[in-house]
């Protein structure tokens, strides 16, 4: 799939922080590497700083990447302008942070570390002296109230009279006269510079979207990673166990399965439903485990004949996936944020439409649905939209259409559903789902089993370190 057709599905506008550090992690995973958008950015700040002709730069930088953006911008600037650099010289910095001040050592500039308050009162007469202050102090990394020393370098750039023009995102509480945003904005007003970051990143899900998972407080109790209530099984009784354990293995804490067939797995709880199918008579209390519940799976081996069931339990879900049989007219739609995971020939009884045979125009197809809510839609490569944002997924093997897989990742859509919104849980659940594939394809090939992605999603899941 080129480049240039997926970028008719680009993202503009301004981007959230979070979004931006995804994208960030997805160039780097694409081979462009941390120091060289950081060269890029820099640069290009400098560039702007020069346009306004400064006889003096004061450049204030942080600890973070931001900060090292702000040590490049002083590295071009160099040439033709008198360049201070204030950097806070306390706590540890990134990496890359500490490679660009290394370099800046060896230049023509002058270097002043601070730590306190009084490092920087002596350092009033630079901000006073200078003609444009670069501010590169936090970025989009920046949190809460600004403390010291901080928030006195913060006055003293606003209490000059140099243009002030900020890296990517102004520090809180400082005028910025110019903002220079690097591939988008983050907030309305600034300008744009283009820091060579593939379309790639931004169109196709990486291990970037990893990022926006949460990290569990070491203090957190039983249930904070969720309880999700799957409902299926009748004539297909492995089905719900597949989504169940998947779910577990994605993070849920607790997962019932609520089926008229038993399968003896101890860190399933099961509701037992008398019968063969799930039918009428079980609808109230359904819907009273679907109140407890943060999220519903529903529609894993349930068969044709319980839709009227599935349809009277959707509006009690606080958040649900649907998949499967759940996947038909007329279509059931959760409380709040609703997942749909339908294969081509499921996307088509769900919604009467008819799709291509490529990528592109099935995902132009998908995004013109209109739902309110986000379907995945799997395939060779899977589409993800909210019929107005379109993702694509990559990851995956042939020997995934083994009968279950789209079980498991029901279970594991489920159980990040619990803690982020539905998009960005069917962008992450259909990238590691597929990257768990790939991993056992490698061992089995054609012998591959749906149980065998279950013990490989924590891995592909929870990748905290790089990428």
């Amino acid at each position: 799939m080129r480049p240039e057709l997926t970028e008719g599905f680009l993202e503009t506008g301004i981007i959230t922080p979070s979004r931006m550090r995804a994208v960030d992690k997805n160039a780097i995973a694409l081979g462009v590497t941390e120091l060289q958008m950081m060269e890029s950015a820099g640069k290009s700040l400098a560039e702007l700083a020069r346009a306004t002709k400064p006889a003096r730069a004061l450049v204030i930088c942080g600890r973070g990447n931001n900060g090292g953006d702000g040590m490049v911008a002083a590295r071009y600037l160099q040439s033709g302008v008198q360049v201070d650099v204030c950097y806070l010289d306390s706590g540890k910095r990134t990496l890359s942070c500490e490679h660009q001040l290394a370099a800046l050592k060896r230049c023509r500039v002058m270097l002043h570390p601070f730590s306190s308050r009084d490092d920087l009162a002596a350092l009033q007469p630079l901000f006073n002296k200078a003609d444009v202050i670069i501010d590169a102090l936090l970025g989009i990394g920046a949190q809460g109230t600004i403390l010291e020393p901080l928030a006195l370098c913060v006055a003293m750039a606003n209490a000059s009279s140099a243009r002030i023009i900020a890296a990517d995102i102004p520090t809180p509480g400082m005028r910025a006269d110019q903002i220079c945003a690097f591939h988008r904005p983050k907030v309305a007003g600034s300008t744009v510079v283009d820091i060579g970051i593939p379309v790639d990143a931004e169109c196709i899900v990486g291990p970037g979207e990893l990022t926006l998972i949460p990290h569990r407080d070491p203090k957190s109790h039983k249930g904070v990673g969720g309880e999700v209530l799957i409902i299926g099984g009748g004539p297909y009784q492995g089905a719900p166990y597949l989504a169940g354990l998947g779910a577990l293995r994605a993070g849920a804490d607790i997962v019932r399965i609520a089926s008229p067939v038993f399968e003896p797995i101890p860190d399933l709880i099961y509701e037992h439903l008398d019968g063969k199918r799930i039918a009428d008579e079980h609808t109230e209390r359904l819907i009273a485990l679907a109140e407890r519940a943060d999220v519903v799976v529903c529609g894993n081996g349930l068969g044709t004949e319980s839709h009227t069931v599935v349809m009277a339990v959707a509006p009690h879900c606080k958040k649900a996936v649907f998949d499967a049989d759940a996947l038909r007219l007329p279509l059931p739609i959760a409380s709040a944020e609703t997942i749909y995971t339908p294969h081509a020939g499921e996307f088509e009884r769900m919604t009467k439409r008819k799709l291509p045979g490529d990528t592109i125009g099935r995902a132009r197809v998908a995004r013109g649905v209109g739902y309110a809510g986000t379907i995945l839609l799997k395939g060779h490569v899977d589409i993800i939209t909210d019929s107005t944002r379109v993702r694509f997924n990559r990851t995956g093997h042939p020997a995934m259409s083994v009968g279950g897989t789209g079980d498991v990742l029901a279970g594991v859509a489920g159980a990040i559903l619990c803690h982020i919104p539905a998009f960005e849980a069917a962008c992450i659940a259909a990238y590691v789902t597929g990257s768990a594939g790939q991993r056992v394809a490698a061992e089995r090939g054609e012998g591959m089993l749906a149980s065998d992605i279950v013990d490989r999603i924590p891995a592909e899941l929870f990748k905290r370190k790089g990428v």
